[in-house]
């Protein structure tokens, strides 16, 4: 028996993408989209791509997969203080690809796009000889002048991070079956797991970001290595205070069963949380204003002068991580 056609490229769009656009998207009938920022706007771009057995695993659902592709693309925005706005996508399906996973991971886009505010404005979908790869281009907008930048801490700021740190790498951890897994409860497997599939962008930040924040940028590849990164960026240094990171019962848990796992924590990648610098100054009323849009946010250190790694002091002890950030190459 001959299995289904499948659909044309232009089948394809209209049946599962379509449906997803922005009034900019036109319908995705045309080659390119069109898209006018507010008055006195300026306009944010980022982009990330993702590849299978890279950055997601072949058996993670298809929703949990669109929704990882555009929150890690709405997380950079919001750590610019924009607002998102929409997004282009590029698809390269493999071979094997069905029209089951394909149903799939449009809905879980669809949902993503509502939840950040952030709809689908046009794109491209191709086929792949190769892993299944995708890449987003996300669209914010600030206005004019109020981008919050990565090379503007200053010393003195406070160092602040949203949410809680390790929990995506400890999530991912767990597909290992660690002995320290053993520790956490049915309800703590769920929530690690669901950190790593489905990142939180703290797009609702944004507006408090650009009027408090000196520095910011997300918390993609491990705390230690981006604090390292934005210090080197903003020419100075920075001293935290490990036992302020921020932790989930889960991961306090885990930490608890195998205390060397802090360094997993502090390093690990796909946090997906804010990390900025804040006058002293400033930081009650950021904090309330986190408060108020439902973020939780932490002062875990200082920023001081000089060029050296950013410390991590826990009691006498102190930590310098050196490699402290995945890298691809």
């Amino acid at each position: 028996m001959n299995s289904p056609a499948r659909p044309s490229e232009d089948g394809l769009i209209a049946r599962f993408f379509a449906p997803l656009a922005g009034e900019g998207g036109l319908g995705l009938k045309d080659d390119a989209a069109c898209f006018s920022p507010r008055p006195e706007h300026d306009l944010v771009l980022t982009t990330d791509a993702l590849v299978e057995t890279v950055h997601f695993l072949p058996g993670d659902p298809p929703a949990s997969v669109a929704r990882k592709a555009l929150g890690v693309n709405v997380s950079d925005l919001a750590a610019k203080g924009a607002d998102p706005a929409g997004f282009l996508l590029s698809l390269a399906l493999p071979e094997d690809w069905t029209e089951a996973w394909l149903s799939g991971f449009a809905e879980g886009l669809g949902e993503a796009a509502r939840d950040f505010g952030c709809p689908l404005l046009g794109g491209d979908t191709v086929k792949a000889r190769g892993a299944l790869t995708l890449s987003v281009t996300a669209i914010g907008e600030v206005p004019v002048g109020r981008m919050v930048l990565r090379t503007t801490a200053q010393v003195g700021d406070i160092v602040c991070v949203t949410g809680t740190i390790g929990d995506s790498a400890l999530g991912l951890d767990l597909r290992k079956g660690p002995a320290w897994a053993a520790n956490l409860t049915a309800a703590d497997w769920a929530f690690l797991a669901d950190r790593y599939l489905h990142p939180q962008p703290r797009h609702r930040l944004a507006t408090a970001l650009r009027i408090h924040a000196n520095a910011a940028m997300d918390v993609s590849d491990g705390l230690a290595g981006d604090l390292a990164k934005m210090m080197r960026a903003s020419g100075i240094s920075a001293v935290i205070d490990l036992e302020r990171v921020p932790l989930s019962v889960a991961t306090r848990k885990a930490v608890e069963a195998k205390p060397e796992l802090i360094d997993r924590v502090a390093t690990g990648g796909d946090d997906y949380e804010i990390l900025c610098t804040v006058s002293e100054k400033n930081l009650d009323s950021f904090k309330a204003e986190a408060d108020r849009v439902g973020v939780k946010l932490s002062a875990i250190g200082r920023v001081v002068s000089g060029h050296d790694t950013p410390v991590f002091r826990m009691g006498v002890l102190e930590r310098r991580y050196d490699v402290g950030s995945f890298s691809h190459f």
